[in-house]
């Protein structure tokens, strides 16, 4: 089993303590944008390997270290990454939109801080929300994906 530790939108605050101990049991840890500087990714990479894509906020040298979007393997399961844009009313339909001409199995975004995690089709799509907004976001949170031979779970992990 490969287990993944699932983060977006920490916008350069301080990030949880829960978290950096949780993303130690992770092989993986996924960042779905808006590091908005380096000090954040540093911080990951010194825990575990870090997959990411730059989001509306990041500075040039975190899009000089990721894409915009990518699609990565998890074990026999395709995913999609990107951060997303626009409103957040409007924020599904443009990540749908963004790979919609990929076969994929789950797409992992950010940008709304808001934590969402449904299937659509025969897709699921996950926000793990944002692990340190104490003002857009419902609640602080993050995210930890399962991945077995055959199957895949997701979760919210809510920091209190």
């Amino acid at each position: 089993m490969m287990r993944i530790g699932v983060v977006s939108d920490t916008h350069s605050l301080e990030l949880p303590r829960l978290m950096l101990k949780d993303f130690k049991s992770v092989d993986l840890i996924i960042h779905a944008g808006d590091f908005c500087d380096t000090a954040d990714y540093e911080a990951l990479a010194q825990i575990k390997e870090v997959k990411a894509v730059y989001g509306n906020m990041d500075t040039p040298a975190i899009r000089k270290l990721f894409p915009r979007r990518q699609i990565i393997k998890l074990g026999a399961f395709s995913v999609g990454l990107f951060h997303g844009e626009g409103p957040p009313k409007t924020i599904l339909e443009k990540v749908k939109s963004e790979f919609k001409d990929d076969k994929v199995d789950m797409v992992i975004f950010g940008h709304s801080h808001q934590p969402f995690n449904q299937i659509i089709g025969h897709v699921r799509y996950f926000n793990p929300g944002s692990p340190n907004d104490k003002i857009f976001a419902p609640y602080c949170s993050y995210g930890i994906v399962e991945v077995a031979n055959k199957d895949f779970s997701v979760k919210h992990v809510n920091i209190k």
